[in-house]
């Protein structure tokens, strides 16, 4: 199949490296292109081959996952980035959903699970692990429970805006897709979230997890 879809391993430990490759390259739709056991690697690899989806472990040497992902979303936005990590503690999903990753899953989950994630993420979908949206969702509700309700409701524009940002959707593809300027997105972006309180993109798809925008699936 040509145009299956090109994936790039971030891993630095070769036997799940390997069971990762062998696992992806038996899906018909999908191929490993690249493969990396630390963050600069993964950086200059992603450079190099463009890949549709990079897998990405948290804990790596020479350059970690966080750091990786926000370099890899700066300077190739086209590219998605799905964590897969041990990491179960909910200030790793904060931080790398605000670097811009696309999906956070745990290594727990099972092989068709991911399989699934990479293709939600390339799809442009934003991919939670179930087990860690409760703690997302929860710290919403706690923030937006002392906050009380929006003054003042979501604009259509607002809220276009924060459902594409929720599906893992740079400023310059929403700016794209709605034939606006990047200026006007990050304008009704910022205004969309002080009207409900969000200080990050974790909140904004916890938000739109809850509002049934988004699944975990």
């Amino acid at each position: 199949m040509s145009n299956r879809l090109r994936v790039l391993l971030a891993e630095d430990h070769n036997v799940v490296r390997a069971g990762l490759k062998a696992l992806i390259d038996a899906q018909d739709d999908m191929r490993v292109v690249g493969e990396s056991a630390d963050g600069e690697a993964a950086c200059r690899l992603c450079a190099e081959l463009t890949p549709d989806v990079v897998v990405m472990d948290v804990s790596m040497p020479i350059l970690g996952g966080v750091p990786a992902t926000e370099r890899i979303c700066r300077d190739q936005p086209e590219v998605r980035v799905l964590i897969l990590t041990v990491q179960e503690d909910r200030s790793y999903l904060h931080q790398l959903l605000r670097a811009g990753a696309s999906g956070y899953l745990l290594k727990r989950a099972a092989a068709d699970e991911l399989i699934h994630a990479i293709r939600a993420v390339a799809r442009g979908g934003t991919y939670v692990d179930p087990g860690l949206i409760g703690d997302v969702l929860g710290d919403l509700g706690a923030r937006t429970s002392r906050e009380g309700s929006p003054a003042e409701p979501l604009s259509e524009r607002e809220g276009e805006v924060l459902r594409l940002v929720s599906r893992g959707f740079t400023n310059r593809e929403i700016a794209t897709q709605l034939d606006v300027s990047i200026k006007t997105v990050e304008t009704h972006k910022a205004r969309g979230m002080e009207k409900l309180g969000l200080v990050s993109r974790a909140d904004i798809v916890a938000y739109a997890i809850r509002r049934g925008w988004l699944t975990s699936t």
